[in-house]
């Protein structure tokens, strides 16, 4: 239940209690009313399963989107799709950021008010979403009116706990980085159109200067010991490892209290401080609250995981480790509410092994990649080059080469060597593999059962440690290994002779020994394509739903409980023409681009 669908006479009995120190005239607007006397609520009322919740970063608008955010979208989307097809319910939540000064200076720019320049950018976010099949449940934006109520109210609480302060604030802030850094990670730096000096983060080569400030502080110095306890408990914290000893070498140093809050002088396009009208809540604290404000928070008592939280993933770009891994646990571990179970941490896109950055214009429109190659080719694409650990190069070159080997000569060419000869039946094997009268003999067809029987433990294993681009290589090799298979055992060449075996004990009648090999191999392919199909609906929805239709499995068997050898006998008639040139298959030859 969330706790904002209920009548607002209702919703003030469903905040949590916390003990007041700050007597602070600020109410929320859905708390401004007397609270009952009595809970309408039973004690003993059943507790709901938890769904698996995983969220995408909400993307900063203050510059139009690139394929390092659509390669973000795809792997949360896969992994919200792989737990849907393991039978479970599961949330995806991903959005826009629509605060702080960048914007501000943004829409100054453009000379449009800000939130005029949220709703166009923010759309161009959205229209990403759709458009690379997201199967969000929730878009956020921070300009909604209950995450700013979320946002408020989060910090009201973290004041009454006595986690916040108001003190004068001295050092180098960032404006590309919306953060300031310590004095330790501060170089002179040359930039080299102008040779004009600057100070510089060593951590983002941006550029920062010396601010001097009086705002609100978050005590995070106090939170070294929980979070390196916290880090201690859940050693897989942070994927990769790599970033999760990085994570702990930072904290293990010491951390400084963060400045929470900007003047409104500085900084008035945001959340405004409860009480303090003067100043305007940082970005970093406002943006980060979107993940549980979708989850539901504040949350009624009893109702807090229903939502989905505590998250069961959180997908990040590299480059905001920290704030994701070290102020939002924090955050969360002041008001005792559980932080995520793991975070995901991608490394970057390159172009021309640069990175990709929206403010200095190297970038791929992720539109026109899809306009080019089609959607699913740059779902494959991102998810089977795209690195976790290390950054990955981006080539229009290096997508052909992919579609050529994997989708066209690899799927798709399985696909229409099993599903377009006319001297064999798929609905007949199956039928045959059914009765079994198709023996396994021979090292070829035991080693591709075998491999069968194990394909979706692997892939799974490999989700599990979240890594689909692992994943995703699996289920191509089965393909590769098929071909080979079917290559080996060319059961066209089969069908051009007979080799008959009289009746006996193991067939009643005369047999075609020739025709059963060729049944077995072609069974054996049929049931190498319907499970890789099955596995691939996470990566490439739309075309393995088509695969899928091509060798006529039933919507109700495509289940990851279906993906497995002899699951299914029911299949082998096409539900959609298969095709007969390479034009009309399933990965047809690409355009020759003019």
């Amino acid at each position: 239940m969330n706790i904002r669908s209920l009548p607002t006479t209702l919703r003030g009995q469903l905040r949590p209690r916390v003990a007041t120190r700050w007597k602070g005239p600020w109410i929320c607007n859905s708390c401004r009313m007397q609270s009952p006397s009595k809970a309408s609520f039973s004690s003993s009322r059943r507790v709901l399963e938890k769904p698996y919740y995983v969220t995408s970063p909400i993307f900063y608008v203050n510059a139009a989107p690139h394929v390092g955010h659509l390669y973000t979208m795809v792997l949360t989307d896969i992994l919200k799709r792989w737990q849907v097809l393991r039978g479970k319910k599961a949330i995806l939540c991903t959005g826009t950021d629509e605060h702080g000064m960048k914007i501000q200076q943004a829409a100054a720019k453009a000379k449009i008010p800000p939130k005029e320049f949220c709703d166009a950018t923010s759309q161009t976010f959205l229209n990403l979403a759709e458009r690379v099949n997201l199967s969000y449940d929730h878009f956020v934006r921070t300009t909604d009116e209950d995450h700013k109520e979320a946002v408020q109210y989060f910090w009201f609480v973290l004041k009454t706990k006595g986690y916040i302060y108001e003190s004068k604030h001295e050092g180098w802030y960032c404006v590309s980085d919306e953060t300031y850094y310590p004095e330790s990670t501060i170089e002179k730096r040359v930039d080299p159109v102008t040779g004009q000096t600057f100070m510089a983060s060593q951590e983002t080569g941006k550029e920062v200067e010396w601010s001097s400030e009086s705002n609100y502080h978050f005590r995070l110095s106090a939170f070294k010991d929980r979070l390196l306890e916290f880090y201690k408990e859940n050693p897989e914290f942070v994927v990769p490892a790599t970033r999760m000893s990085d994570v702990v070498n930072q904290v293990s140093a010491g951390l400084e209290d963060l400045s929470i809050s900007r003047p409104i002088e500085r900084l008035s396009w945001g959340v405004r401080v409860p009480d303090d009208s003067s100043q305007t809540i940082y970005v970093w604290l406002d943006a980060l609250i979107n993940y549980i404000t979708k989850a539901g928070y504040p949350w009624a008592p009893g109702s807090e995981t229903v939502g989905g939280w505590p998250a069961d993933v959180q997908v990040i770009g590299k480059d905001i480790v920290r704030f994701h891994c070290i102020y939002w646990p924090a955050f969360l571990l002041a008001l005792d509410i559980p932080p995520p179970k793991q975070i995901l941490a991608h490394a970057h896109w390159t172009l021309g092994n640069q990175k990709m950055a929206k403010s200095t214009g190297n970038v791929v429109n992720p539109i026109f990649a899809m306009d080019r190659f089609g959607v699913d080719v740059m779902r494959y694409y991102l998810a089977h080059d795209g690195g976790i650990k290390n950054d990955s190069d981006y080539g229009n070159h290096l997508i052909v080469e992919r579609y050529k080997k994997g989708l066209q000569g690899g799927i798709g060419n399985l696909v229409s060597r099993i599903t377009r000869p006319k001297i064999w039946s798929v609905r007949k094997a199956v039928e045959a593999a059914r009765d079994g009268t198709l023996l396994r003999e021979g090292p070829w067809p035991q080693k591709q059962a075998a491999m069968l029987r194990d394909l979706a433990r692997l892939v799974n294993l490999k989700m599990e440690q979240l890594d689909s681009g692992a994943a995703l290589q699996l289920i191509m090799d089965a393909v590769y290994e098929t071909n080979k298979f079917l290559q080996y055992s060319a059961p066209w060449q089969l069908a051009k002779t007979q080799d008959m075996r009289p009746a006996g004990p193991t067939f009643p009648e005369e047999v075609d020994m020739n025709q059963l090999r060729i049944e077995r191999t072609v069974y054996h392919s049929s049931e190498a394509i319907r499970i890789v199909g099955i596995l691939l609906q996470p990566f490439m929805p739309t075309k393995a739903a088509q695969l899928l239709d091509m060798v006529g499995v039933d919507e109700s068997r495509r289940t990851f409980e279906d993906a497995q050898l002899d699951a299914d006998f029911t299949y082998g008639i096409p539900k959609v023409p298969v095709g007969g040139g390479p034009f009309d298959s399933l990965f047809p030859p690409l355009p020759v681009e003019k």
